[in-house]
């Protein structure tokens, strides 16, 4: 298997050189088909929830050690494993007769399954789903956890699939890289990977041909496994791989190119704890702050006094910064419990974001009160809010009205195709935008972005979707305008080179990517990322784009 390769989709770049661990197998529940006797079905029951509450305070214990994205996705992997649903119907199959281990299985199975047509991000929480049952099953009987081993040397992690649990603890000093077989460019895995500073390739559909204990050298940038390479060459790449590590940890802002044109970096963030971390870092200010992840559990729409004080805490940690608050993204793949549509077949091409206006009276107005109030009590001259999932100019115009009747600038978010190729128009009616890259590039490749199936189509690097974000950058310079992106693709730094190239004025994107972007925009020239721009968006594919980038700006 000398210098065979498997490819995948490069999602965080950097090379790592180590032996591959493949994560520990789901336990096999027994296949007896045996009928629980009445009279034993109460401690069967009770067996089963015991399991379940050990499992979810482990979630619970390790979210408490965790910090960031991965205290968030274990906190919610705990919640999901307490959800009464699933563990109702399990409930349900004990009481007439399965065993706990049967009923686990079999209600995850409901559940995966309902999750599965719901698509998006419902559907990669399937993934989860099933890393509960599988824990909750070895809790059963009496086996050790499944999922990541334990290491005492660098190893190169491999999987079919990496839940929040399993990636969130990670030690990068000895897990050196992340490969999986299936999960996409927004994945738990991918933004995990990140956040721990790692080389990621998802999608890498041969990987299962790689066995364990197998040396390999990662590729992150251009989602390339090389088994069994020469020793001497894979220790140079990753040896300069980590001299460009050393220098994007002491990295500082703010960013420019090489020739001195700064670019504005900024951070996403989900809530006032994120903010107030956020504003210890080099961010700028705040490009995209979401807030209906401040509500998911919220059974009932706060108050707007309340709402006012959850923005305000954000405001607050960036006081006489840009801040910029998106209204409520939900629906879809972010289900806000009070601000739900009926079921839908296809809810991604739905009624979502600001469209839930049309179904839920007064819920955009009264934010933009709360937004308006928070930016009064925080002394915020200007506070900018833009709108998710706005597909038709009228609906651009009646956002911006409502804004400035509260003193706030609008914008939009470039999401749907429509905004692109119409951009000119819709900046007559808003003073921004801001492209959220993983909606447009879902849209305009008619791929969902959570399928691994289809990694290769929700790569950024596509180059229609790079001729889309160009059109909107050159309407915004026509208008005098800025345009910026908040979608996953601002955190690659090549590409983020290339997009600045295209003309985006700001980037926002999770506090710990900014150093990296911050040292690659100041290694070129704004003439070489304008270039490169030119260049990769008339590439053939997303491979090609990517390979030109990295042969054009090093």
């Amino acid at each position: 298997m000398e210098h065979q390769t498997v490819r995948g989709t490069g999602v965080v770049a950097g090379y790592a050189y180590a032996p591959v661990a493949w994560t520990r197998p789901a336990p096999v529940p027994p296949a007896s088909a045996a009928v629980v006797a009445e009279d034993a079905r109460e401690a069967e029951v009770a067996r089963f929830k015991a399991a379940v509450e050990t499992v979810a305070t482990r979630f619970a214990d390790r979210a408490s050690a965790a910090t960031g994205v991965a205290a968030e996705v274990l906190g919610a992997t705990a919640a999901l494993a307490r959800d009464r649903g699933w563990s109702r119907a399990a409930i349900r199959l004990i009481n007439s007769g399965t065993a706990a281990e049967g009923a686990t299985t079999a209600a995850i199975e409901q559940f995966v399954a309902q999750f599965e047509k719901l698509g998006g991000l419902m559907a990669e929480r399937t993934t989860d789903l099933k890393d509960i049952r599988n824990r909750v099953v070895a809790e059963l009987m009496g086996l050790p956890e499944p999922g990541v081993p334990q290491p005492t040397s660098p190893v190169i992690l491999c999987a079919d699939d990496l839940a929040p649990a399993d990636t969130a603890g990670l030690d990068p000093a000895l897990v050196r890289a992340l490969v999986t077989r299936l999960g996409g460019p927004t994945s738990h895995t991918a933004i995990i990977a990140r956040q721990l500073g790692i080389p990621c390739i998802v999608a890498a559909s041969s990987l299962d041909t790689v066995p364990e204990g197998t040396q390999v050298l990662v590729d992150g940038t251009s989602g390339i496994i090389t088994l069994n390479p020469d020793p001497a060459s894979a220790q140079a790449l990753v040896e300069e791989d980590a001299r460009l590590r050393e220098e994007i940890r002491s990295w500082t802002g703010p960013a420019k190119t090489a020739d001195g044109v700064g670019v504005q970096l900024l951070a996403n963030v989900q809530d006032g704890k994120a903010a107030a971390k956020a504003s210890e870092s080099e961010a700028e200010g705040v490009g995209l702050f979401r807030t209906e992840l401040c509500f998911l559990s919220a059974q009932t729409e706060p108050s707007v006094e309340e709402q006012a004080r959850i923005y305000g805490e954000v405001f607050s940690a960036f006081r006489g910064k840009k801040v910029v608050v998106r209204t409520l993204d939900a629906g879809s793949d972010k289900p806000v419990p009070f601000a739900n549509h009926e079921h839908e077949e296809n809810p991604a091409l739905g009624v979502r974001g600001i469209r839930l206006g049309w179904t839920n009276p007064g819920l955009v107005e009264r934010q933009l009160d709360a937004i308006q109030m928070a930016a009064e009590d925080n002394g915020v001259s200007e506070a900018w809010v833009m709108a998710p999932m706005v597909a038709t100019v009228d609906e651009a115009y009646e956002f911006a009205q409502k804004c400035r009747a509260r003193d706030l600038k609008p914008g939009i978010m470039v999401e749907v195709p429509s905004v692109a190729l119409l951009a000119d128009q819709f900046l007559a009616e808003v003073d921004f935008f801001s492209i959220g890259t993983n909606d447009l590039t879902q849209y305009t490749m008619a791929a969902d972005r959570m399928s691994s199936h289809l990694a290769m189509l929700t790569d950024p690097w596509q180059p229609a979707v790079l001729r889309l974000i160009a059109l909107t950058a050159q309407a915004g310079e026509r208008a005098g305008k800025p345009v910026g992106v908040c979608g996953e693709a601002a955190a690659d730094p090549l590409l983020a080179c290339v997009l600045v190239g295209l003309g985006v004025t700001s980037l926002s994107m999770a506090t710990n990517a900014i150093p990296a972007v911050g040292v690659q925009l100041g290694k070129v020239t704004i003439d070489q990322c304008r270039e490169a721009a030119l260049q990769v968006a008339a590439s053939r594919n997303s491979r090609d784009a990517k390979e030109l980038a990295a042969e054009l700006l090093g």
